[in-house]
C-alpha cells in the first residue's frame, strides 16, 4: 500500500490545540519534563553500584544537558515574558511566569543536589580510588610549585587580565565561561579594585602536579595571580560562571546569504541576555552585588554551589586510565549481513543487493556498515553521484573526507548540511566551506525549515544501467556518537525507496514540488496527518477479543494531537506502550483516558536515540524508523523523514527489540498519572536488560544468513 493514499484527517489533527483551552490536565508540562529527564540521569551518577568514572560521567552529562536547558528552554521563558506574551498558556495552561518560577525553583534543587553529589560522594570515592580531584589548599608545597611550573609554561601565555576602573568598563563574559573575580590592593595607596580572568576554555578542566592529583584549572590559576598582577596584593578571589540566551534568531526568508546570515547572527549571540549566574557559595555579598549589578541578573537567575563550578569539565576524567574505574570495554560487531569471508572488509553493495540490511549501533559496527558504505562509493569507480544530508558529524570527519574524494575524482557529490543544527552551527558552517572547496555542490535546505532527516542516496552503474543504493537512519553521520548512541538504520537498493530518496533530494536541492511517495513519509508535508490516521486505524480494528497494539520509541511526545489520538485509542482498548526516552507530555494511566497506555524511559550505558512507530494493523504489523521525534518542532518546522520497514524480518527483529525494552527492568523508568517518574525495580530473579541483551547479541537475534561474526 502506498504511504500516500492513507486519507488525512486534518480537522482531527488539529485536536490538541483545541483541547487546550478546556481541559490543560491532559497534558504534562514540557519543561518539567525535560527536568525530570535530568534527575533520572543524576540518578545514574548516584547509582553506587556503578563503577565510580561512569558515575562522573553522568554527573557531566547532567551538567551539560543542563547548560543546554539554560541557555535554550529557560532563556526561551524569559524572551516570553520581555515580549509582553507573560499570559501566554503551555498545554498544561501554565503561564510563561508560572512555568519559569517552576522551573527555576526545580532547577536550583537539583543543582544543589548535583554539586553535593559530586563535593561528598563521587569526590572522596575517587580520591580513596587512586584518583584525587583536589583544590589548592589541598596540595603540598611541593605539589604547589609544580602547578605554578605548569602554569608558566601552558597557562600564563594565554590568560588576559581585565581590569575594571573608569578607563576599562566591565568586560563582556561570554557564554558558558568560567572566570574568576580578583580583587587586588595597591599596596602603596590602600585602594581595591576589581579584574576579571577568564579561565581559558581550550584548555585541559584539570591540571595534574602529580601522579594521581588533578586539580581544577581555575585554582592553579588563582593560587597563581601573583605572576598576572606583579606588585599588587592578591585580595580576593572567586570564581564564577555565566550562561547567555544561545537561540538564533534570524529570517532566512530575508537572507540574500544565507551562511553570511548565520555567521552575523552568531556574532550578535555572543551579547546575549544573561540568564543564569553560578558562583562558588564562598563568594562574599560586596563581590556577589558587582556581578549580579554588571551583568543584570537577580533572584533565581543566581545559584550558589560547592565548587567547582562547571562539573561538564568532569567529562575530562574519564579519559583517564583506569579501566577498574570503567565499565567493561565493549567492541561493536561487524554485521552478520555484509561480513565478506576472506576479505578485509565488506562489499556493501553486494551485501545490500542480497537484501536490506538493518544496522543497530553501537552493537553493530558502524565503521564496518554505514561509514563503510559511503566510503566504498566514494572509491568505487562505477559510482556516478553521492546524495547526503550532514546534521552533525564528528570532528575530524572520515564520512566528509569520504565526500571529499568523492568529489575530487569526478563524482557528483551533493551534500545537505544543516548550518543551523543548534549548538554545531559553527562547525557546520566550516564543514559546508570545505566541502565547497573540494567541489561538492553544498546546499542548505529549503528556506525556512531545518533538515534533519538522515538520508545518503549512492547511484552506481552496473551492466549498463544505474542502480541506486539508500541508507536512511535515525542517527547522525558520526561515527563517535554512533558508538555511544543508539539508533537504527537501514541500507537498500529497493527501486521504490530509492526513487522516493532521489525525489525528497530534488526537492530540497531544487524547486520539485513532488510530495508522493511510496516508502517514506515526510515532514512537513503530512507527517502527523499519516501518523494520527494509523492510530485511528489502529482504534477502529480493536475489539475486545482483538485488542489493537501501538508501540512507540522515541525521543520525545509532546504533539497533542498525537496523543489525543493515542488517548481515544487507549478509550477504545488498544494496548500502548511508549518507550520515550526524554519529554513526554502525555499522561498515561488516567482513568477513563490512558489506562491502557504504559510509558517507559530507558537510560544506561548508551544514549536510547533511535525512532520506531509499530501498530498492529490487524495482524499485519506496520512498522516506521526514521529521524522524527513527535514534536511541534520536528513535524511542522523540519524536513523529517518515516521510512516503512517492508521486510518481515527485519519488522520481527524491531518489534522483539521493543516488547525486549518494554520488558526492562535494569535501567527503566515509569510515568505515572501524576507526571511522577519512578526507577523499576529490578528482578532478581528475572533481570531483563535491554542494552546488555544487545551487547551480547550483537545487535543481532536472527541473521539473515549463515555467517561469522566478525569483531569490528
Amino acid at each position: 500500500m502506498s504511504v500516500a493514499t492513507i486519507p488525512r484527517p486534518r480537522s482531527r489533527a488539529r485536536r490538541g490545540k483545541q483541547q487546550l483551552a478546556i481541559a490543560p490536565a491532559r497534558y504534562l508540562n514540557r519543561e518539567l519534563s525535560w527536568l525530570d529527564l535530568n534527575e533520572r540521569v543524576l540518578n545514574i551518577a548516584e547509582d553506587q553500584s556503578r563503577p565510580l568514572l561512569e558515575r562522573a560521567k553522568f554527573v557531566a552529562i547532567f551538567a551539560t544537558n543542563l547548560d543546554e536547558f539554560v541557555q535554550v528552554r529557560v532563556a526561551g521563558l524569559k524572551r516570553q515574558l520581555s515580549a509582553g506574551l507573560a499570559l501566554t498558556r503551555s498545554i498544561d495552561g501554565l503561564t510563561a511566569a508560572e512555568q519559569l518560577a517552576l522551573v527555576q525553583e526545580r532547577m536550583a534543587e537539583l543543582s544543589i543536589r548535583h554539586a553535593a553529589l559530586f563535593a561528598d560522594d563521587i569526590r572522596p570515592a575517587l580520591g580513596a580510588a587512586g584518583v584525587n580531584i583536589v583544590r589548592w589548599a589541598d596540595l603540598d608545597s611541593a605539589q604547589q610549585a609544580r602547578a605554578q611550573d605548569l602554569f608558566m609554561e601552558r597557562i600564563f601565555p594565554v590568560l588576559t587580565p581585565l581590569a575594571v576602573d573608569p578607563g576599562h568598563p566591565f568586560p563582556h563574559i561570554s557564554n558558558l565561561s568560567l572566570n574568576l573575580a580578583v580583587i587586588v590592593e595597591d599596596p602603596k595607596t590602600g585602594r581595591e579594585q576589581f579584574a576579571r580572568v577568564k579561565v581559558p576554555p581550550l584548555l585541559e578542566r584539570f591540571v595534574s602536579p602529580a601522579d594521581g592529583v588533578h586539580v581544577p584549572l581555575e585554582d592553579v590559576i588563582a593560587g597563581s595571580l601573583q605572576a598576572l598582577f606583579p606588585g599588587m596584593r592578591i585580595a580576593e578571589e572567586h570564581a564564577f560562571r555565566v550562561t547567555r540566551d544561545a537561540e538564533l534568531e534570524f529570517d532566512d526568508d530575508d537572507a540574500e546569504d544565507l551562511l553570511e546570515a548565520l555567521e552575523d547572527e552568531l556574532r550578535r549571540q555572543r551579547t546575549s541576555r544573561t540568564v543564569r549566574l553560578e558562583v562558588e557559595d564562598s563568594m562574599p555579598d560586596h563581590v556577589l552585588a558587582l556581578l549580579t549589578r554588571e551583568l543584570e541578573v537577580g533572584g533565581m537567575d543566581i545559584q550558589r554551589l560547592p565548587g567547582p563550578l562547571g562539573l561538564a569539565g568532569v567529562m575530562d576524567l574519564y579519559a583517564i586510565d583506569r579501566p577498574d574505574l570503567k565499565d567493561p570495554p565493549f567492541q561493536p560487531f561487524t554485521h552478520p549481513d555484509v561480513v565478506t569471508p576472506d576479505e578485509p572488509l565488506p562489499d556493501m553493495f553486494a551485501a545490500v543487493r542480497r537484501g536490506d540490511v538493518l544496522v543497530h549501533h553501537p552493537y553493530d559496527s558502524f565503521a564496518t556498515s554505514v561509514q563503510r558504505f559511503i566510503e566504498q562509493a566514494a572509491a568505487d569507480p562505477d559510482v556516478q553521484a553521492i546524495k547526503q544530508t550532514l546534521y552533525r558529524t564528528s570532528g575530524d570527519s572520515p564520512i566528509v573526507q569520504a565526500l571529499a574524494e568523492a568529489a575530487g575524482s569526478g563524482k557528483q557529490v551533493v551534500v545537505l548540511v544543516e548550518i543551523k543544527a543548534r549548538f554545531d552551527e559553527r562547525n557546520n558552517i566550516g564543514w559546508a566551506r570545505l566541502l565547497e572547496q573540494a567541489g561538492c555542490h553544498v546546499v542548505y535546505g529549503v528556506v525556512g525549515l531545518k533538515t534533519h532527516a538522515k538520508l545518503c542516496l549512492v547511484v552506481r552503474s552496473e551492466q549498463g544501467r544505474l542502480r541506486r543504493y539508500v541508507h536512511v537512519g535515525t542517527g547522525n553521520y558520526n561515527p563517535i556518537t554512533a558508538r555511544i548512541y543508539e539508533d537504527l538504520g537501514i541500507l537498500s537498493a529497493s527501486p521504490q525507496l530509492g526513487n522516493d530518496v532521489a525525489k525528497l533530494f530534488n526537492l530540497l536541492t531544487g524547486y520539485a514540488r513532488e510530495t508522493e511517495y511510496d516508502e517514506l513519509i515526510v515532514a512537513p508535508n503530512r507527517m502527523r496527518d499519516e501518523i494520527v490516521q494509523r492510530i485511528r486505524r489502529e482504534t477502529e480494528l480493536s475489539s475486545k477479543s482483538h485488542p489493537g497494539r501501538i508501540m512507540f520509541k522515541v525521543n520525545n511526545l509532546i504533539d497533542e494531537a498525537i496523543i489525543d489520538a493515542l488517548y481515544d485509542a487507549s478509550a477504545a482498548g488498544v494496548q500502548v506502550d511508549l518507550i520515550i526516552r526524554a519529554i513526554c507530555a502525555l499522561r498515561p494511566g488516567e482513568p477513563g483516558m490512558s489506562e491502557n497506555i504504559r510509558v517507559k524511559s530507558i537510560l544506561g550505558r548508551f544514549l536510547e536515540h533511535s525512532r520506531i512507530l509499530w501498530f498492529g494493523n490487524g495482524g499485519q504489523p506496520e512498522v516506521f524508523i526514521g529521524s522524527a521525534d513527535l514534536m511541534h518542532r520536528n513535524l511542522d518546522r523540519r524536513v523529517e523523514t518515516l521510512m516503512r520497514v517492508d521486510s518481515g524480518r527485519l519488522r520481527r527483529y524491531l518489534e522483539r527489540t521493543l516488547r525486549l525494552a518494554m520488558r526492562d527492568n535494569v535501567g527503566s523508568w515509569e510515568l505515572h498519572a501524576d507526571g511522577s517518574w519512578e526507577r523499576v525495580p529490578t528482578d532478581p530473579s528475572d533481570p531483563v536488560d535491554l542494552q546488555g541483551t544487545l551487547m551480547q547479541r550483537g545487535g543481532r537475534m536472527k541473521p539473515r544468513r549463515k555467517a561469522r561474526s566478525a569483531r569490528a
